[in-house]
This record gives C-alpha cells, sequence and structure tokens, in this order.
C-alpha cells in the first residue's frame, strides 16, 4: 500500500488479502501455454448484454445465500474462504445491479423483488451505530466484523454507498405493485435512519468513523477529491440528519483548495485528487459516487464534473497507450488502473491501488469496464480485448477475473464485490442512463445538491 495515498477504506483489505496469498496457489492462475482457441466475435449489443449478464452473476448466482447481500470476495480457488463475512459498500453496488438486471429482463422481477425484500430486512435487523453500517458484517445476523481494530462500529463511506442504492430501489419500485411498494417503503425508511450530523463530531466536516468503543479515535474526515463525494451528498440529502453546506464546503472541498491547475499528458485533472497530486488516483474514484450521480452537466464552483471524470478516464487511456513503464499489451484497448488484486514481487496475490504513480504492471478490468460513460470508444475496444481475444484467460464463472497481467502471465481467480460491483451499473448509465434518472430525479438528492451549490442543466436546478 501506498503510505502516501489515502486508502484506508483498504487496510484491512490488504491484510486479508495478503494472508490468504499462502493459501492454495497464491490466488494465482497460470496462463495456458497452448494456443488460445479463437471465439465468436461478438457485436457491441452482444458484448454489452454479455458482460452486464456475467458481472450479475457475482450478486445473483454467488450472493450469501441466508442475507442475499454480498460477499466480500469469492476465490474460485477456495469458494468458502472468508465466505461468512458480508461487505456493505459492495452490497450497495449489488443492489444497484440487480435493478439492472430486472430493467434489462436478466432477472426475474418477482424474485429479485423477493431477494431485495429479504436483503433489505437483513439490513434492517443488522447493526447500525447512530444509523450507520458497519464496513463488514457476518452473514448470518449482522453482527459487525471489525475491519480494523479501532474500526468496529459505523462507516459512513460504506453506508452512504447503501443509501444511493437505496434511493435508486425506492424510486424504480415506488409505483409497482403491493410488493413493489413495500419495498420501496423499506428502502426509505432505511436511508432516513441515517444519522449523519452525529458524524460531524459536531464539527462543520464529516468523518468516516465512529466505534462504540473507541469513538472517534480512528480521526479520519473526509477530505476530497477521492470516492467520497456521494456521502457528502447524501448527508446533504437527508430529511432527516442533515449537515450543513459549510461542511462540505470547509472540509471537503478544503476551502476551495480542492481545485488542482495540474496536467496529464495535456490534459487538465480538475481536482485535486489525494496523494496523486497534479496527477489522478484510481479509476475507481469516478465509479463509486457515479453509481447514482450523474456527472454530466453537473457543476459546482469547484468543478464541472462531466469534464472531471471524462479526463480522469481519457488521461488513464493516455497512460497506457504512452505506457512509460513498456509493460507488455498495454494499449488503447488493454488499460485500466484501480484498486483490485495485484501481482506481488514474488508471484502471490496481494492488493492495491493502482493509479499511474503507482503502475505494476497489473489491468484490473473493472477499471475500463465502468468507464463505459466517460470512455465508451476505449471502454468498448477493451470490453472486445476480453471478450474476443482472451475470455479463456481473463473472464471466469462471474465475468471477468478482478486482475491480470499480460506482462507477467499471469490472473487471480478471483473477485471482489466493489470491483465487480460497479459494471453492471456504469454500463447501464452509458447505455440507458438508468441509473442516474432514478437517483438523480429523487427529489432530496435534488435537493441535496442544490443546498451545496451544484447546478445541473441536465436534470433542471
Amino acid at each position: 500500500m501506498k503510505s502516501s495515498l489515502y486508502i484506508p477504506l483498504f487496510l484491512s483489505v490488504i491484510l486479508s488479502c495478503s494472508s490468504s496469498s499462502s493459501e492454495g496457489n497464491n490466488g494465482v492462475t497460470p496462463l495456458p501455454t497452448n494456443p488460445v482457441i479463437p471465439v465468436k466475435q461478438l457485436t457491441d449489443t452482444e458484448a454489452l448484454d454479455q458482460v452486464q449478464k456475467d458481472a450479475i452473476k457475482y450478486f445473483w448466482d454467488y450472493a450469501d445465500s441466508n442475507s442475499k447481500l454480498a460477499r466480500e470476495r469469492y476465490h474460485t480457488e477456495d469458494p468458502n474462504f472468508e465466505s461468512n463475512i458480508i461487505t456493505t459498500g459492495g452490497s450497495g453496488f449489488g443492489l444497484m445491479t440487480i435493478v439492472v438486471g430486472v430493467e434489462r429482463g436478466f432477472l426475474p422481477r418477482a424474485e429479485a423483488v423477493s431477494r431485495l425484500t429479504t436483503a433489505l430486512n437483513f439490513l434492517e435487523k443488522a447493526d447500525r451505530f447512530h444509523g450507520a453500517w458497519p464496513h463488514w458484517m457476518d452473514n448470518k445476523a449482522g453482527k459487525v466484523i471489525p475491519f480494523g481494530t479501532k474500526d468496529n462500529g459505523g462507516d459512513l463511506v460504506e453506508t452512504s454507498f447503501v443509501c444511493q442504492a437505496l434511493i435508486t430501489i425506492r424510486e424504480y419500485f415506488k409505483n409497482g405493485s403491493t410488493t413493489e411498494k413495500e419495498l420501496a417503503a423499506k428502502a426509505d425508511e432505511l436511508w432516513k435512519g441515517v444519522e449523519w450530523d452525529w458524524y460531524t463530531k459536531g464539527e462543520e466536516a464529516l468523518y468516516w468513523h465512529w466505534s462504540p468503543n473507541y469513538g472517534w479515535e480512528m480521526n479520519f474526515k473526509l477530505e476530497g477529491y477521492n470516492e467520497c463525494l456521494i456521502t457528502y451528498i447524501m448527508a446533504a440529502s437527508s430529511p432527516t440528519h442533515p449537515i450543513s453546506a459549510a461542511a462540505y464546503h470547509k472540509a471537503w472541498a478544503r476551502n476551495g483548495a480542492i481545485i488542482n491547475a495540474g496536467t496529464q499528458y495535456g490534459v487538465p485533472v480538475v481536482l485535486n485528487y489525494n496523494g496523486a497530486t497534479g496527477s489522478v488516483g484510481p479509476m475507481f474514484w469516478s465509479h463509486y459516487s457515479y453509481l447514482g450521480l450523474d456527472p454530466n452537466n453537473l457543476k459546482d464552483k469547484y468543478a464541472d464534473y462531466g469534464v472531471l471524470t471524462q479526463n480522469h478516464a481519457k488521461i488513464m487511456v493516455q497512460h497506457s497507450i504512452t505506457n512509460p513503464k513498456g509493460w507488455k499489451d498495454y494499449s488503447d484497448k488493454c488499460w485500466g488502473l484501480t484498486a483490485s488484486y495485484t501481482r506481488n514481487s514474488d508471484s502471490t496475490t496481494g492488493y492495491t491501488a493502482h493509479q499511474p504513480n503507482n503502475d505494476t504492471g497489473v489491468i484490473s478490468p473493472t477499471a475500463a469496464l465502468s468507464s463505459f460513460p466517460f470512455a465508451p470508444t476505449e471502454a468498448m475496444k477493451f470490453l472486445h480485448y476480453l471478450y474476443d481475444e482472451n475470455k479463456t484467460k481473463y473472464v471466469g464463472i462471474a465475468g471477468p477475473y478482478d486482475a491480470f497481467s499480460p506482462q507477467y502471465n499471469w490472473v487471480t481467480p478471483r473477485y471482489l464485490a466493489i470491483d465487480q460491483g460497479t459494471i453492471a451499473p456504469m454500463i447501464e448509465n452509458y447505455r440507458s442512463g438508468l441509473l442516474w434518472k432514478l437517483f438523480m430525479n429523487a427529489p432530496e438528492t435534488k435537493q441535496g445538491l442544490i443546498n451545496l451549490g451544484f447546478h445541473s442543466s441536465k436534470y433542471g436546478f
């Protein structure tokens, strides 16, 4: 882990993944040395359908059987590894993924409603800390599983990912059958129960963690720019426990210091990416907040968020084309750096936040696939690179594996919910704008954005 890069979100994941690397074959599948059998070339539409169907499997075929929420990870070489751990944020992405599956006709609507109801009932009974769920919980009763010694309470960022999904579910099902209306009401009740104002610690800022044992000892203030934009928007949108606009401007935007005039490959970076000043961070920073938040034509006094997210992807593509380290296969069809499993120097499997200034020669498929709204041409090239040229190597039981490296002839046959969970939603936003429309047209979302000083010509505010 880069000490200069803000990623406390991943600290325990890193430790867990590193410790698991001694299991079995270290999470590494040697690539076949025999010639790859060509597969049928897919049309663009066929490829989009297929990758969405495949990614949905993680949250349908491989969901936790009791809670119907998402397992933190799935190792094909050891399916029972950490099978009791439910991930909060990854489950939020999974809930949105299921909505996509219903809309596309890939999942049966009635069964999806039943599963979503089970999932929300589980969340209702699970541990909550001033309304916020923990990062991890057990799959039996939703009891907190510490993500670190002092991280055994509420995780506001992970909770915001769930709330983004809850609003989306409410909006999608609110005019449906009686059962669907009940599901929508449950989603509404759950999201309104989060005490966002508690997590200000009495200051004009949001804090990531609170523990019943350690209080505010983790002391992690949410300051931009990273994946936490949605946390401030959810907190400002709350009709029950809202925060002040001052918290957004003073803490998140650092009193204006969030703006950065740097460029990479001649492309403006727009905002100051934490730990990567003048450059860009891992690609997921343009995914997690934007499953529901539509950046197109969305502006405040700090950024045009359509430009911000598109430039992030453009820089990432150009990095692979320029390929400063000379990694094998890097190009405009093999690109994408983000936080994921990685290849350690000793060939075992670890975890890191890949980005231009932390490029280890490992490609994470979710980086490009979840960037379809921002770089559609290059994302489509990558999709065909996976499914037409390398499907037998890089695609498994629930879609593209989490990470691979042509340079080292390496692939890890594993999945992480937070990576798999952004693929179908972001592709759907590219195809139809479904989740964006649902979330952005919710009255609380609009009011929260207005309160923070945002404007959107697309959504009329």
